[in-house]
């Protein structure tokens, strides 16, 4: 079963994976953010609409998670990964507000054989996630070690 799914073969310079939709509810936002960012921001529909926020704001990590989800079911799943070395990095560029719905993709930007671990490659992606209005709330981009196809028999 391991060598249907996607290996590092099959994430050449170009390809892109959608992501989502996901629409992110108020219920959501408080629970994770009573768990893991009690702010008032995400907390409280008033205390969110008084601060820069405009409105009940999930917290950027919050947003991660969603976005890290995204992935998982878009191709994570699916493929022969086994991780990630780290992030190059996540900016927050608008807040996702209860009721927003998330979209957006991965695209592979270069991938190359790992010298220190025979039979996997690396693969590097750029994401971007939108609002339902098209404004862009995520950009990010990382590296995902993925298997080769000549291993898919160990």
């Amino acid at each position: 079963m391991n060598n249907q799914k996607l290996s590092y073969e099959d994430f050449p310079v170009g390809r892109s994976f959608p992501l989502g939709p996901v629409t992110v509810t108020a219920e959501e936002i408080i629970e994770f953010a009573t768990e893991f960012d009690p702010q008032p921001m995400h907390l409280d529909e008033a205390a969110g609409r008084a601060s820069i926020l405009g409105g009940l704001a999930a917290s950027g990590w919050h947003t991660s998670s969603i976005f890290m989800r995204m992935m998982i079911d878009s191709y994570i799943l699916q493929s022969r990964s086994e991780g990630a070395p780290g992030i190059d990095f996540m900016d927050w560029k608008k807040p996702v507000l209860a009721g927003d719905t998330l979209s957006g993709e991965s695209v592979v930007l270069d991938a190359r054989p790992m010298r220190s671990r025979p039979g996997i490659g690396i693969t590097k992606f750029r994401h971007e996630i939108r609002n339902q209005g098209g404004e862009l709330v995520v950009r990010a981009e990382n590296s995902v070690m993925i298997r080769m196809r000549s291993e898919a028999a160990v």
